[in-house]
This record gives structure tokens, C-alpha cells and sequence, in this order.
């Protein structure tokens, strides 16, 4: 084996058999960042360079705010022609409805055409194919691959076998890059900034994906978290060690009250999933541990808002959907946007072509 690499999962494919996954070591921790400069982003010509969007780590704090000012052109005119004759591929092994409707309706508006599945059982992986094998021959048929998985790293996986972009529509408990640039776009959208802001993360800490990639992103903008969750819950070391690496300030709480949230101006809800459970009378214990309330919001500055990566069980209660602090509708639809980004990104479109687009469609 290259030295260079080594095995980062086994995924499992059925009682019988298993598939492991070797990725280069250099690869796992970030993608090679395209730009060095806001600048450079801005007057990078039409040739860009394709390449996969698989991690938010790989992206720095020039690159992400260049992704939001791309959206921010989507927002205006989201509808245009831009990939015309492409076709992009959706691979969901996992069930999904905002992500993969988003990313499907993006590339529908830019005029592309989409193929794919959305469950594995329905394609040739139940018959034994290996996802290898898959991602080989869905590359002969489309520009672009979307890929939702159970297994942690089946992204970079991917991306290291693909002869076409990969994106990466959440890896298990791992990442989920496309919903963080939305909650990005969503947060400065809603507070005018990414500087210096209160951000408190509440309930699934441990496999919750979205509040991982967040932190990871929000590392550019001296943000302080506040992450609160019951022990079982509670965000992983790994990312903590994460946090003193850079410098990132973070509280931690069990409580969740009036009190412990009065200074938030971004309340992050999430999920408990119940699907990462291997233990069901675990996920009874802490299913509805933290339950946001409208009367819980008596002293929420102003400005907090509440976004949720969604879809909610009963994490936030129906009486909070009619408060001005309620942002969780607008943020999926800000999906829309951020994705057609991605797209551009991936596929070498660059901010220039989408401001001197002449394929708008009113």
C-alpha cells in the first residue's frame, strides 16, 4: 500500500461481504484550496478549474465569502441557463427531502437535467456493486456527481475515484459542506456579519454533521459557541481539540433556559437522530431532552435568530414558527442558492460568467 495513504472506514455492504475505503492521508484533512485571495477569486477567468466539494475545512475564509457573494447573485436572478446540455447526477443512500430537492431544483433552474436514485435498494448496489463501481460508471454519464451516504468519508471516497466533481450531500455523522454554506449565507444574510457573533449549537452534538461543518467554517470569523447538550449528546472531543487549535472560544451547557440563551444571536436547533442510534432505549432517553418553546424567548436580543438544518420533530415547538426570531423556513430556501453556487464552484463557473450572465431567465 502507498504509504501516503491509509484506510479511513470500512463500509459495509451487506451480512456477506465489505468494502474499504483508502484515501490519501494528505487528502483527509483538507481539499487544496483553487485561490489564494478574494482578488484572484474575483478575476479568475473562465477556464476555472473543476474540483469536488467534499469538506468545508478545505475551504478558506476568502473562498466561502466569494461562495456567498455567488449566492447572493443566485438570490437575485436564480433562474438562467448556465449549465445548459449538463448533466448532474444525485446518489442519495440516504433518505433526504430539503437537500436533495434543493440541489435537484438548482441545477433544473441553471438548465441542466438530473439523474440518479434516492434509494440505494432500487439500483445496482443491492445486486453487490461496490460504490467503486458506481461512482465509475455514473461518471460516464453526467458532469457532476451529488452524493449522500451513511459512511463517514465515503465522500473523499469518492472524490479520490471520480474523473468528475464530487459533492457531498452529508457523510454519516461526519460533514454536511453544502447545508453549512447555506447556514453561512443564512447567518450573515440575518445578522449583516459572520464577525463576532454568539452562536449556540443545542441538542444532537455527537452525530450532528451540520453543527460539525459549521464550527469548522466559522473558525475564519472569531465566533464564541455555546454548545449545549445532554452528556450522551455532547460535541465530540475531537472537535473541541478542534476549537483550541484554533482559538475558538466555546462554553458548555446541560441547561437550557431563558437565561443560558438571552445572549445568543444565532440559536442552532437540532435533531435528535434517530438513526444513529444502535441503542433505542438510549434515544428515548434524550429524544426530547431540549425543547425550544416561545416563552423561552423573553430575553432573545433582538436580532437572534433560530435556524434548524431540519426537518424538526419536536425540538422546536409550533409556537416559536410565528416568532420574528424564526428564520428555519427562509434558511432552507436559501438552500436553493447556495447550491447553485456549488454548482458554478465545481464546475469551473466563475463570479465573472454569473455577473456578465446573458442566459437570465425572468
Amino acid at each position: 500500500m502507498d504509504k501516503q495513504k491509509k484506510t479511513v472506514t470500512v463500509m459495509v455492504l451487506d451480512e456477506h461481504r465489505t468494502e474499504t475505503f483508502v484515501i490519501a492521508e494528505s487528502r483527509l484533512r483538507a481539499i487544496k484550496p483553487t485561490f489564494t485571495n478574494r482578488k484572484e477569486l474575483k478575476h479568475h477567468k473562465t477556464n476555472m478549474e473543476k474540483h469536488n466539494f467534499v469538506n468545508i475545512q478545505g475551504l478558506d475564509r476568502e473562498q466561502l465569502l466569494y461562495l456567498i457573494e455567488m449566492a447572493q447573485e443566485f438570490e437575485k436572478h436564480p433562474n438562467r441557463e448556465l449549465l445548459k446540455g449538463k448533466v448532474i447526477a444525485t446518489l442519495f443512500y440516504e433518505p433526504s427531502t430539503r437537500t436533495r430537492l434543493s440541489f435537484e431544483t438548482a441545477a433544473n433552474r441553471l438548465g441542466a437535467r438530473v439523474i440518479g436514485f434516492t434509494d440505494a435498494k432500487v439500483s445496482s448496489v443491492s445486486k453487490g456493486e461496490t460504490l467503486k463501481d458506481t461512482i465509475l460508471m455514473v461518471s460516464n454519464y453526467a458532469d457532476a456527481i451529488v452524493m449522500r451516504h451513511y459512511i463517514e468519508g465515503a465522500a473523499q471516497y469518492a472524490s479520490e475515484v471520480a474523473p468528475v466533481p464530487i459533492i457531498n450531500a452529508g457523510d454519516g455523522a461526519h460533514q454536511h459542506p453544502s447545508q453549512c454554506l447555506l447556514d453561512l449565507y443564512t447567518i450573515n444574510q440575518t445578522q449583516g456579519t459572520l464577525e463576532n457573533l454568539n452562536i449556540y449549537l443545542v441538542g444532537d452534538l455527537k452525530y450532528g454533521r451540520t453543527v460539525h461543518s459549521l464550527l469548522m467554517a466559522m473558525r475564519h470569523f472569531n465566533p464564541t459557541f455555546h454548545f449545549i447538550a445532554p452528556k450522551e449528546l455532547a460535541m465530540p472531543e475531537e472537535y473541541k481539540v478542534y476549537c483550541r487549535e484554533y482559538n475558538i472560544h466555546f462554553e458548555e451547557h446541560e441547561d437550557f433556559t431563558p437565561e443560558v440563551i438571552a445572549n445568543a444571536d444565532i440559536i442552532y436547533m437540532t435533531r435528535v437522530q434517530k438513526e444513529r442510534f444502535s441503542d433505542l432505549m438510549e434515544y428515548e432517553r434524550v429524544k426530547n431532552v431540549y425543547i425550544l418553546r416561545r416563552d423561552m424567548l423573553s430575553l432573545a436580543r433582538p436580532n437572534m435568530k433560530i435556524l434548524h438544518p431540519l426537518p424538526r420533530v419536536n425540538e422546536i415547538a409550533y409556537d416559536v414558527d410565528d416568532s420574528p426570531h424564526a428564520y428555519y423556513i427562509e434558511q432552507a430556501r436559501n438552500g436553493l442558492f447556495a447550491r447553485e453556487a456549488i454548482f458554478c464552484h465545481c464546475l469551473g463557473i466563475s463570479m465573472e460568467e454569473v455577473k456578465n450572465d446573458k442566459t437570465i431567465l425572468e
